[in-house]
């Protein structure tokens, strides 16, 4: 057996263990307040927590369980699964590989700790396959944002291609309007040129890199993913919006990390008619040259309003990137 296929083994154990510590119909309010806790503001009340299920919500999604607006009270995720979901790590081996684990970080031991009335924290010791080691902060502040700092530390030196990936996922409701839209290379928060992002299928042209993106990964393999199938289309300024019923979800990130966007039209599953399917709009954070041992930081905001127009999502993104909410 190869080393990766003895971690794998590994994981697959340590799968099964979570599965008899947390069930499905877990017990006790106490016992289950250990693994989330919702947080209500004027503007919305969100439900934040670790892989274990509450029902609806299945076992297996971390990150944000619920986001319901108070304008609507309807949750903007599916149910059954979350938003900014800690979902995938990968590097350059195809995700057949033995050993490789495509759903690690949902599937590894995960700790959920209150913080204060505001604020949760996820914290993942080091992962059996990718050995990553991670905390996730989510804030929540009025009137409608959610914070998030991601910090992890990789522990393997042997991961191929010498880079780790790190990808999110938003499970979304049935939204009217499957599309993202950001901002397109050569354009600017001054003279924005928008471009509406829905994929035609799942793992095609998914994911939309930086304009000033110049990371060439070499997957090995053929088989598609979200994260290997690379959109001709560049992104020039680090956010982007989806709309939902009368909210707007804008997605922004910090500059600093090597962050792409991901799309699917049907990822987060069909929708509760049955007559369409849920989109997923997702993030990755690339680490080229990864060293083990290291710290790599993300900070993003997901703003969730109601639609006020293209001007005022501009406004939410000059306002976080230059700080001025402070």
């Amino acid at each position: 057996m190869t080393l990766r296929l003895y971690m794998l083994l590994a994981g697959l154990i340590l799968w099964g263990t979570l599965a008899a510590v947390h069930p499905v119909n877990a017990g006790a309010d106490d016992e289950m307040e250990a693994h989330y806790g919702t947080f209500t503001l004027p503007g919305f009340q969100c439900t934040i927590g670790d892989n274990t299920a509450a029902d609806p919500h299945m076992r297996g999604y971390n990150g944000i369980f619920s986001l319901l607006p108070s304008e609507d009270g309807q949750n903007v995720f599916v149910p059954l699964f979350s938003g900014l979901n800690l979902e995938h790590y990968f590097d350059a081996l195809p995700v057949t590989e033995p050993g490789s684990v495509f759903f690690e970080p949902r599937r590894a031991a995960m700790q959920f700790t209150r913080i204060d009335e505001h604020t949760a924290e996820l914290y993942q010791p080091v992962t059996p396959v990718f050995g990553v080691e991670s905390r996730t902060r989510f804030t929540a502040t009025a009137p409608h944002y959610i914070d998030m700092h991601f910090s992890c530390t990789p522990h393997r030196s042997d991961l191929a291609g010498g880079l780790l990936g790190i990808f999110w996922a938003s499970y979304m409701n049935a939204p009217e309007d499957k599309s993202i839209y950001f901002l397109g290379d050569g354009s600017s928060l001054e003279s924005p040129r928008w471009i509406q992002f829905c994929t035609q299928e799942h793992n095609r042209d998914s994911t939309v890199c930086s304009e000033n993106d110049r990371v060439n990964i070499a997957f090995q393999g053929t088989e598609k993913t979200l994260f290997t199938a690379i959109s001709p289309l560049r992104y020039a300024v680090p956010f982007f919006y989806g709309r939902i019923r009368e909210q707007v979800l804008i997605y922004i990130f910090q500059p600093g990390p090597l962050i792409r966007f991901a799309h699917s039209p049907s990822g987060a599953g069909a929708t509760e008619k049955g007559d369409d399917t849920n989109p997923a709009w997702d993030f990755q954070m690339i680490i080229p040259d990864c060293e083990p041992g290291t710290s790599y930081t993300l900070d993003m905001r997901l703003v969730c309003k109601k639609w006020q127009g293209r001007d005022n999502v501009l406004e939410e993104v000059r306002r976080f990137l230059s700080g001025t909410d402070k």
